[in-house]
């Protein structure tokens, strides 16, 4: 009789330890940014052949702050508050040596601000969305996109773009 309790016992256990480690795993997970095109345009710019990382991010970039993000965008110290997000939104180019226009978005990249969920990487969340879907494109819980951020942007708090007036 108590073998029989023992093994369903054990097997929910078991299930409830996956289903709390898959929970942990997607708690961390940066959501997707609806309605960030109403953000404040912050910057645009063209990544053409020649450079170091056309291969991978080649195109043209729109970057949006929602609110938070643009505080600290216009702040002296560059600190960002919990909330602050940051959008980048890579499309391709087409066009020739007069005009370049936009084509197919390539990946929707995003920063979400939150110190404490994601310590592990400069209190910043990192993601990529694939073209015009929600289908995650960050393997890694956004370690190399904060190895990059962190070598060339940490003076700026990790973020890339500056405000100008």
């Amino acid at each position: 009789m108590i073998r029989r309790f023992t093994i369903p016992a054990f097997m929910m256990i078991a299930a409830l330890a996956v289903a709390a480690g898959s929970q942990e795993q997607t708690s961390h997970q940066v959501p997707y940014p609806d309605g960030y095109r109403d953000w404040t345009h912050v910057k645009s710019m063209v990544l053409r052949p020649g450079h170091d990382l056309y291969n991978v991010f080649g195109g043209i970039h729109h970057v949006y702050a929602n609110d938070k993000a643009l505080a600290g965008l216009k702040g002296k110290k560059n600190e960002y508050p919990d909330g602050s997000v940051f959008v980048f939104d890579l499309l391709a180019q087409s066009g020739d040596s007069t005009a370049l226009t936009e084509g197919e978005r390539k990946v929707l990249g995003v920063m979400h601000r939150d110190a404490a969920k994601y310590a592990k990487t400069g209190g910043w969340g990192f993601e990529g969305f694939a073209g015009n879907t929600r289908n995650r494109v960050v393997t890694d819980d956004g370690e190399s996109c904060f190895l990059c951020h962190d070598t060339q942007a940490k003076a700026t708090g990790l973020v890339f773009s500056q405000w100008r007036e």
